[in-house]
């Protein structure tokens, strides 16, 4: 063949194009697995620094059983379904009908308490924006949050995956007075909301503080049916605890009178 025909360049640039195109996609295949290892990672890492617990992303598939008890999937009115909340895809799940969604929950222990841990997933400026937030046994108290983004603006939206912004909401309320209430992101402190229900907002970030305020209180509010039958639960544990240590008490004051009586007889 004569180098020199167009023939011949267009043959030798399809060759290249094809052996290069191969080249890449077999790295791909071969980088995937790596790919979704470091993904799996991540996500521990960011579940465990919802309850604070700081570790890095090596660390994380080692320390993550240790804390995390329970991976958990309900429906909309609460009921738990088949399946792990880890392998639930929530920007999947966010697309379709409340009705037909899947609701991730991890459960787990930190110093002897429980929390529930709860996937986040919003919109931001100008992309997805998502986080967990783990609530303490009350169903009432935020024990932590993590926050991140996709392109939000540097300096400005971005900033919601820093500590400043995220160690605000550890001890907050999502509760007044037996009504949802979430917390929301604000600019400036509003005078008509509890403190303890809102957070300082990221100056020039607006749009993306907002979206935080709605992503928290729009995935909060899909599990409250789940924390309704959960709080009866424990009230009802409660009880039982109560009539359990009641009954112990009773018993153990018989067992003293019957060894005074038995006393009393000797003399």
């Amino acid at each position: 063949m004569d180098v020199n025909k167009n023939s011949y360049t267009i043959v030798f640039a399809t060759i290249m194009v094809i052996i290069v195109a191969a080249l890449l996609s077999s790295a791909a295949i071969g980088l995937k697995p790596f790919q979704s290892k470091n993904i799996e990672q991540e996500k521990k890492q960011n579940i465990l620094k919802s309850v604070g617990v700081e570790v890095s992303r090596d660390q994380a598939e080692i320390v993550y059983p240790i804390y995390i008890k329970e991976e958990l999937v309900v429906n909309h009115l609460g009921e738990l379904q088949q399946g792990s909340a880890f392998n639930v895809d929530l920007s999947k799940e966010v697309r379709k009908e409340v009705k037909d969604q899947s609701f991730p929950l991890y459960i787990a222990e930190v110093d002897g308490e429980v929390r529930y841990i709860i996937p986040l997933r919003g919109k931001g400026l100008w992309g997805p924006i998502w986080g967990f937030i783990s609530i303490e046994k009350d169903l009432n108290t935020i024990s932590a949050a993590v926050f991140d983004h996709k392109s939000e603006t540097p300096g400005l939206g971005a900033e919601i995956n820093r500590p400043s912004f995220q160690d605000p909401f550890k001890g907050k309320k999502i509760i007044n007075e037996g009504e949802f209430v979430s917390v929301v992101v604000l600019k400036k402190p509003d005078n008509e909301i509890s403190l303890e229900h809102q957070v300082d907002g990221i100056s020039g970030g607006t749009i993306t503080s907002d979206g935080v305020s709605e992503m928290i209180k729009e995935r909060l509010e899909r599990y409250l049916p789940y924390f309704k039958s959960l709080s009866a639960e424990m009230q009802v544990d409660e009880v039982l605890s109560f009539v359990d240590e009641d009954e112990k008490s009773d018993t153990t004051s018989s067992t003293m009178n019957e060894q005074n009586k038995t006393s009393n007889d000797y003399e």
